[in-house]
C-alpha cells in the first residue's frame, strides 16, 4: 500500500490507546482544537453502552506534547470533525 505523505506530518498525528483509537478511527470519538476528547452520542444508541468513554468526555487529551510545533494541527482536527457527528 502507497503511504500518503500528508498523512506522514506530525501535526497529523495523535497517539491515542488502542480502544480509543478504533472509536476514533470508527467516528465515536474525536477531540476538538483545545484538545478535548468527544464522545458520540451515537455510542450509547447504536451499541446501549459506552458509560466508561463518557467519563472521559471533555477531558483533555493526555501526555500532549509540550512544544506547540509538535501538537496535533487545529486544521487537521477542524477537516476531521467537518462530518463528525456526535
Amino acid at each position: 500500500m502507497k503511504a500518503n505523505h500528508e498523512s506522514l506530518v506530525v501535526g497529523n498525528g495523535l497517539l491515542l490507546r488502542s480502544d480509543f483509537h478504533t472509536l476514533f478511527d470508527a467516528g465515536y470519538l474525536t477531540i476538538d482544537t483545545d484538545f478535548r476528547l468527544l464522545v458520540s452520542k451515537r455510542l450509547k444508541e447504536e451499541f446501549s453502552n459506552g458509560r466508561h468513554y463518557y467519563e472521559h468526555h471533555g477531558t483533555r487529551v493526555p501526555n500532549l506534547p509540550t512544544r506547540t510545533d509538535l501538537l496535533p494541527s487545529r486544521a487537521a482536527i477542524d477537516w476531521r470533525n467537518s462530518g463528525w457527528s456526535g
